[in-house]
C-alpha cells in the first residue's frame, strides 16, 4: 500500500511539472510568434502643403525636393495670373538613419537659407507594440540674407528665426490621415506691432482618391495675437500624384513663402478673398 502511495504522488507531480512546462512553452511561442505591425504610408511626401509631415527618410535615402509658389491668382492679366513672379526652393534632405533626416534649403524670395532635423520618436503600431499614433519633433533654422530696409543695419543674429514642432499623426483607415501640429515660433528681431514668439497649431489631413492620386489640406491657426491684423492664417489644399519614384503636389495656398517662421506667422493672404497662390512640389528620392 505505501509502495503504490508513493507512486500515484510521483504521477501527479510529474504530469503537474509537464503541465507547467507546456504552458511555459506556449507563452514563450506567443511572445516569439506575435510581431510589431508598423502602419505604413500615412503621408507619401515629408510635405503635406508647405508644412512637414511625420515622414522621415530611412537611413542613407537622399531626397531632391524642387518647390514653386507664385504670385497671386487675382493679380489679373498684367502679373499673368501670377505666374509672372516665382518663388523657388530647392532643398537636399538625407535621412541619417531610420529615424533621423537633416536637410537644408534655399528659397529665393528673401533669399532664406534654412535647415531642420526630424526625429521620430514612435510610430503608429499594432501587435505586440500597439501605438495609436506616429510622433516625430521637428526643429528648423531659417536666415534671411536678402536686404530688408527695417533690418538693414542690424546685426546677423536679428536675420535668424527659429520653428519647433511636435508632429502627431494617425492613419484612419486605408485612405484617411490626419496630423495635428503644435508649433512655437520665434524670431530674433521682429518690427513694433509684432511679437517675437507665436504659438500655432496646424490641422492637415490626406485623403486616397485612387491608388496613385490623393488630396492633401492643412491649416496653421495662429494662437497668439499679434497688434499687427494684416496677418492671416495660412491655409492649402492640394492634389498629390505619386509616379514611381517621384512625388507631385498641385497646390493652391494663401501663403508665397515655404520657411516655416514665414508662412505660419507673415501670410498676408485672405483665401477666401481670392489671394490665392498657385504652386507645386516635386520631390525625387535616391
Amino acid at each position: 500500500m505505501k509502495r503504490i502511495s508513493t507512486f500515484l504522488s510521483l504521477f501527479c507531480l510529474i504530469t503537474m511539472s509537464l503541465s507547467a512546462q507546456d504552458d511555459l512553452l506556449d507563452l514563450l511561442n506567443e511572445e516569439q510568434t506575435e510581431e510589431i505591425n508598423f502602419t505604413s504610408a500615412t503621408f507619401k511626401g515629408q510635405r503635406l502643403i508647405n508644412g512637414h509631415t511625420v515622414v522621415t527618410r530611412k537611413k542613407a535615402e537622399l531626397e531632391f525636393l524642387i518647390s514653386h509658389r507664385f504670385g497671386r491668382i487675382n493679380s489679373g492679366i498684367d502679373e499673368f495670373f501670377g505666374l509672372d513672379a516665382a518663388n523657388v526652393r530647392f532643398s537636399l534632405e538625407y535621412g541619417l538613419s531610420d529615424n533621423i533626416t537633416a536637410g537644408i534649403g534655399r528659397n529665393s524670395l528673401e533669399k532664406v537659407y534654412d535647415g531642420f532635423v526630424k526625429y521620430n520618436l514612435m510610430r503608429q503600431s499594432t501587435g505586440k507594440v500597439n501605438n495609436p499614433v506616429t510622433i516625430t519633433g521637428l526643429s528648423s533654422i531659417a536666415i534671411r540674407t536678402a536686404d530688408n530696409f527695417d533690418f538693414a543695419d542690424d546685426d546677423f543674429a536679428s536675420k535668424v528665426s527659429y520653428t519647433h514642432q511636435l508632429l502627431i499623426a494617425r492613419k484612419l483607415n486605408d485612405k484617411f490621415s490626419v496630423q495635428l501640429s503644435p508649433t512655437y515660433v520665434h524670431r530674433n528681431k521682429v518690427l513694433e506691432n509684432q511679437e517675437n514668439d507665436i504659438m500655432a497649431l496646424g490641422v492637415g489631413g490626406r485623403m486616397k482618391l485612387s491608388s496613385r492620386i490623393a488630396l492633401n489640406a492643412e491649416y496653421f491657426y495662429r494662437l497668439t495675437e499679434e497688434l499687427n491684423s494684416d496677418f492671416k492664417d495660412a491655409i492649402g489644399v492640394g492634389i498629390e500624384i505619386e509616379t514611381g519614384g517621384h512625388v507631385f503636389h498641385l497646390n493652391f495656398t494663401n501663403a508665397r513663402s515655404m520657411a516655416e517662421r514665414a508662412f505660419i506667422t507673415e501670410t498676408t493672404g485672405d483665401f477666401f478673398g481670392g489671394d490665392i497662390h498657385f504652386g507645386f512640389n516635386i520631390s525625387r528620392v535616391f
